[in-house]
């Protein structure tokens, strides 16, 4: 049997989704499990590695069956992963030191403010194109590393293997054959210089993480495993494209030359810009990253990321209970003009991009009396469209010219009113489209790019399909003073 499948891999925040795909990008098969989310502290996100494991496996088999297709059918695999989750294991056995530190985890905002008052972060932002932060994994790996018994000893002596959730993954579905991972989720780690060459002994002595737990770093398509002693799945299949989350949408929003840019609205809500063969150093506020590696040739690119999107309609669901399932959220906003003068700022996790406050907390301001369910959803929704207008803002303030088109993905992207409310911030169009799974089809892009399935990447531009354009809406009443509301609240957080 001809062997004509990719099986996609899309580890997220809250769960993990499986595709299978064919040649002509048709999903076959989809299938989402959800895992438990850890809280021990505030402020303090962790996922345990076990349940993540098992989340993934369940999709595999699930997405296989739906399928129909038999896993023999898999040509290749591909992975993307939320990017800066982090964790460290023991080489031999593969049991994990602790739970996995997720991204939106900020216990280790002491330490990088130290780093900062030291006058560390201007040579951190040359060397890697980063900010001192919790977000990153670089302070996430120093904090296990120091406060679990005997992990620095262990680590030195070169019996841990660290890495962001795709090298666990690459660990586990190549029965601990392969350590490694590629340069999108390695220039996360503050770890990473921008330029390449390998690990950075300069920040690795700064965050005091050996070298010697660090995976081997590879271009984003090509072979880099194959798979052994996978239940439901046979040996040998190779696993031949990954990239972080954030570049992987980027990848398969087909944004391959320099200038587009396209936000995702998952958990967290990241706009990234291509900026071609060089970085470019930013003056705002945002980072500077690899986009991808194809062979020897490196893209890069601008992003800013807001931390709660998605997350925020989980927030008026499971905590406050103005909904009971996150569609609902849309006709509610639609059920009231405006906001009433609600402004919610989502810094329930921080305030990321451009603002760059650890410290920052959500906040609801302008409530009254006549204040109902409905405005604060509409406020909810404006919250997350205001945080992605500041950022691409920033990026046309480092480019020197304004962005002419966005393109959208992630589950939110499905939010018509979302969508138009973010057109009309920004007065450009908006592009969604008819896939709105691009982190998953960045996956699938490289991981058919190297097994071969695809020629080039002019193929997969071709591949692309619109499925509605968002025109602003150039009488939309109040934005002005919806900015300067937001503006004025953002100040408070």
């Amino acid at each position: 049997m001809t062997a004509d499948l990719i099986l996609a891999i899309d580890q997220g925040t809250t769960g993990s989704t499986c595709l299978v795909v064919d040649t002509e990008l048709r999903v076959l098969g989809r299938v989402n499990h959800e895992f438990p989310q850890h809280f021990p502290r505030p402020g303090w996100v962790e996922h345990d590695p076990e349940q993540l494991w098992t989340s993934v496996m369940k999709a595999v088999a699930d997405a296989l069956a739906q399928s129909g297709a038999g896993p023999e059918r898999v040509a290749a695999i591909g992975i993307t992963n939320q990017r800066e989750t982090s964790l460290l294991w023991d080489r031999k056995s593969g049991e994990p030191l602790h739970r996995a530190l997720v991204w939106q985890d900020r216990r280790t905002s002491g330490l990088c403010a130290d780093l900062k008052a030291a006058g560390h972060e201007a040579r951190v932002r040359e060397l890697t194109g980063l900010v001192l932060d919790p977000y990153f994994s670089g302070t996430k790996l120093r904090w296990v590393l120091d406060h679990v018994d005997g992990a620095r000893e262990r680590a030195e002596a070169g019996r841990l293997a660290a890495g962001t959730i795709d090298t666990y993954l690459l660990w586990r579905l190549t029965g601990g054959a392969v350590h490694a991972t590629e340069p999108s989720n390695a220039s996360r780690t503050l770890l990473w210089p921008l330029a390449g060459g390998g690990w950075s002994d300069e920040m690795c002595e700064l965050l005091r993480v050996p070298r010697a737990v660090l995976p081997e770093v590879r271009p984003c398509a090509g072979e880099f495993g194959r798979t052994k002693g996978v239940p439901g799945l046979p040996d040998g299949i190779p696993i031949c494209g990954i990239a972080g989350d954030q570049q992987s949408a980027l990848f398969g929003q087909a944004c391959f030359v320099k200038g587009q840019a396209k936000c995702t609205y998952g958990t967290g809500a990241f706009v990234l810009l291509n900026t071609g063969t060089e970085p470019v150093a930013s003056k705002h506020g945002l980072l500077t990253t690899v986009a991808w590696q194809l062979g020897e040739a490196t893209t890069y690119a601008l992003e800013g990321s807001s931390f709660m999107a998605g997350a925020v309609v989980q927030w008026l669901r499971d905590q406050l209970g103005i909904i009971q399932s996150a569609a609902e959220v849309e006709a509610l906003a639609r059920s009231v003009e405006d906001s009433g003068g609600v402004v919610l700022v989502p810094g329930h996790a921080g305030l990321g991009a451009p603002h760059w406050r650890p410290e920052a907390r959500g906040l609801i301001r302008g409530i009254t009396r006549g204040t109902g369910r409905g405005h604060l959803a509409r406020a909810a929704l404006e919250g997350i469209a205001l945080q992605i207008a500041d950022l691409v803002e920033a990026m046309a303030a480092d480019l020197g010219s304004p962005a002419k088109l966005l393109r959208v993905d992630g589950g939110a992207a499905a939010n018509d009113l979302l969508m138009q409310i973010q057109a009309d911030l920004l007065g450009i169009p908006l592009d969604r489209p008819k896939m709105l799974e691009t982190t998953a089809l960045g996956a699938i892009s490289l991981a058919g790019l190297g097994v071969g399935l695809w020629p080039n990447t002019a193929a997969l531009e071709r591949a692309w399909q619109r499925d509605r354009e968002f025109e602003p809406n150039a009488g939309a009443a109040g934005l002005g003073e919806l900015r300067k509301a937001w503006r004025a609240a953002i100040e408070c957080a």
